[in-house]
């Protein structure tokens, strides 16, 4: 079963037939063909099998998680891939990622996006732990749906990651997260993570070694 569905979720990317000047990989998602320009010299610029895992979540169980108008924040959007198909899926969404990277991600979500959704997405600039108050206050800010795909992996910044899911979740905010597990520092900040929240894992891929969580505030999840 697994690998049918890992098939499934990969066969959703395709390539150009042609070499272009910009590097750049397709997607079918939510009944659209996605183009995503990447840049090989950066992590954030790159689209992970967790986005893509995320992705055919979100397609695949449009009932069970309906974005229509929900107001939704991706963290760590990098190429923008899961920010575009929730906004196809008829979502508010705010993108948002290093300053470094932002141009990027506003091409692709400006590409992709661009009267073909309920709602134009926004891109905000969001460096983990950093003016979260500034930036996205709490008395003002309220997100239905955190996403975020792959932003756990040998980096300096988990300490500020954690401090970003804790300011932006509300006690009815749903987390979706997409996981691969790599190194021993993964399975540490599950840990410290579910201190602050409940978590259940939704789907689980060995062959790809990706798990999807979704999470609550600590007592949320039944109510």
């Amino acid at each position: 079963k697994d690998e049918e569905i890992v098939a499934e979720i990969m066969g959703r990317r395709f390539f150009p037939d042609v070499i272009a000047y910009k590097a750049w990989e397709g997607f079918h998602f939510a009944g659209h063909e996605i183009r995503i320009t990447e840049a090989t010299d950066c992590y954030g610029a790159v689209v992970w099998p967790s986005a893509l895992v995320l992705c055919y979540f979100l397609e695949t169980n449009s009932k069970q998680c309906n974005l229509v108008d929900k107001n939704v924040i991706e963290i760590g959007a990098g190429t923008g891939l899961v920010s575009i198909v929730a906004s196809l899926l008829g979502a508010f969404v705010t993108a948002t990622d290093l300053p470094e990277l932002l141009g990027n991600l506003q091409h692709n979500v400006l590409q992709n996006t661009k009267q073909k959704c309920r709602h134009q997405p926004c891109v905000k600039e969001l460096s983990w732990g950093i003016d979260l108050e500034k930036n996205f206050p709490r008395s003002s800010c309220h997100f239905d749906y955190i996403m975020a795909a792959d932003v756990v992996y040998h980096h300096p910044f988990l300490d500020e990651l954690l401090l970003t899911f804790d300011h932006l979740c509300k006690d009815d905010t749903v987390i979706l997260w997409a996981m691969k597990f790599r190194l021993e520092n993964e399975n540490q900040f599950v840990d410290r993570f579910q201190t602050l929240f409940d978590l259940e894992m939704i789907s689980n891929f060995p062959s790809l070694n990706i798990a999807l969580y979704k999470a609550m505030r600590k007592g949320r999840m039944k109510a």
